[in-house]
């Protein structure tokens, strides 16, 4: 019994690296994805193509290849991140590309006739997007971002390759050490039970947006 207290515990401090990691992801994500889809449904020739860019970069390359660039490529360009920061920051970039898809995809997923209305009353682009477009892009764009959100829990593994102690190296250090597969089950159930939290916050939202319809 004192074994499996002291292989939670440290699993759990595990886990407050990959809770914290999942949450400044979404802080900085989502709010630059829906900057970067803005930018791609607009006239910005410039801007827009580099957003194309960069998010064929990002959704083209696998996210280890891109957490290994930021912390052992970036140093050669004068740039040295610690090991969480270098992870964040990865992560966000990558992050922030799928988020845009989505959102471009809801905003021009918007029948053109509410542009047409938006332009007859005087509206500009931003206080027609502000006002009309993104509300009811809000409802068409939650199933696909809770399943990027439900994905990002998972992916947050992937930092312990650059020597990060999050939940899954936590249960890692615990199996090598013991020579016991239980720490991994413990870690099985932290994963399953934040997805499972998440799933019917989504769940409820979904259901909140489809009574205003």
């Amino acid at each position: 019994m004192q074994y499996l207290i002291n292989i939670t515990r440290a699993i759990l401090e595990g886990s407050l690296v990959t809770v914290k990691l999942f949450f400044m992801t979404l802080v900085f994500s989502i709010p630059l994805g829906l900057l970067v889809a803005l930018i791609r449904v607009s006239n910005q020739k410039l801007v827009k193509y580099i957003t194309d860019v960069y998010i064929w970069l990002a959704r083209g390359t696998p996210l280890l290849l891109q957490i290994f660039f930021v912390y052992y490529g970036l140093p050669s360009f004068g740039i040295v991140l610690d090991r969480f920061p270098a992870a964040i920051f990865a992560f966000i970039l990558n992050y922030t590309a799928y988020f845009a898809e989505i959102f471009r995809a809801g905003i021009q997923s918007i029948d053109k006739g509410q542009y047409e209305g938006a332009d007859v009353l005087g509206m500009t682009y931003w206080q027609t997007m502000l006002r009309i477009i993104l509300p009811q892009m809000t409802k068409r764009v939650l199933p696909p971002v809770s399943n990027e959100v439900i994905t990002l829990v998972k992916d947050t593994a992937l930092v312990n390759a650059i020597g990060l102690v999050d939940l899954l190296r936590a249960a890692n250090i615990a199996v090598v050490r013991d020579f016991n597969i239980l720490p991994f089950g413990i870690a099985a159930v932290f994963y399953l039970l934040m997805t499972l939290v998440l799933t019917r916050i989504f769940g409820k939202l979904e259901q909140k947006f489809a009574l205003h319809e």
